[in-house]
C-alpha cells in the first residue's frame, strides 16, 4: 500500500519542510541579534573612549597654575 500523496510529499517530507522553515527563521533571528549585539559593543567602546578624553586632554595640556 502506498502513503504518499500525490506530489510526492509525505508526512515526513512536510515535516522536513515545516523544520527547514523553523531552523531559516532562526538564523535570521540570530543574525539579526548578532548585528544588534555588534553595534551595541561598539557604541559601548565609543563611550568609554569619550569617558576617558578630558583626562587625556589634561595630560596633553595641563591646566595653568599661577
Amino acid at each position: 500500500m502506498d502513503t504518499m500523496e500525490p506530489h510526492g510529499h509525505g508526512m515526513a517530507a512536510d515535516n522536513a519542510e515545516q523544520r527547514i522553515n523553523r531552523t531559516e527563521l532562526a538564523i535570521e533571528r540570530t543574525e539579526e541579534m548578532v548585528a544588534e549585539n555588534i553595534a551595541l559593543a561598539s557604541r559601548i567602546r565609543t563611550a568609554r573612549r569619550l569617558v576617558g578624553v578630558p583626562d587625556r586632554l589634561v595630560k596633553i595640556d595641563p591646566p595653568r597654575t599661577n
